[in-house]
């Protein structure tokens, strides 16, 4: 199920009047806001963390704007950068598509694709992305508390890792 807004304030005043007392549902051709990379601006910001063997993760999200918003992630340890990895969400229709394609060392792709997952869940800071055939992962989660930031993996086997950064100075 994905969790969006009524489009604009005005239709969701009109919705309300319209059945106040009435004890009604919601009109069935009530139209939703297309989901739209601005409600992930929670997102943007440098966000840093362990995450095993003694390395560490970065992720810098951008500003949304013209319909994306990206991030450019590394994962540096003692030896130095092991990966490095884009991550771009984009408007199309009135859903949110993410790829990703990372890097080992040498800028030597770790797959030919990027992986392509599709909008499963959205609410106020948090968003979920579902794989598409031959993705990387299953599920991608990310949520925000505060100056906390957690991803959270879900493998093809349905193994779950969640990855805690914080804001990054």
């Amino acid at each position: 199920m994905i969790l969006r807004r009524i489009a604009g304030p005005a239709l969701a005043a009109g919705l309300l009047v319209a059945t106040a007392g009435a004890g009604e549902e919601e009109p069935s051709d009530a139209k939703q806001a297309a989901a739209s990379v601005a409600d992930l601006a929670w997102m943007t910001g440098t966000w840093s963390g362990p995450v095993g063997g003694g390395n560490v993760l970065e992720e810098n999200w951008t500003t949304p704007k013209a319909g994306s918003i990206q991030s450019l992630v590394r994962m540096t340890g003692a030896n130095g950068t092991s990966m490095v990895e884009l991550i771009v969400i984009e408007e199309e229709g009135d859903t949110l598509r993410l790829r990703l394609q990372q890097w080992d060392p040498g800028m030597k792709p770790r797959t030919t694709e990027p992986s392509v997952m599709t909008l499963e869940e959205m609410g106020e800071h948090t968003v979920a992305f579902r794989a598409e055939e031959g993705a990387m992962f299953a599920k991608l989660t990310y949520t925000r508390d505060g100056d906390s930031f957690t991803i959270g993996i879900q493998n093809h086997k349905g193994g779950q890792v969640n990855l805690p950064l914080k804001a990054a100075p």
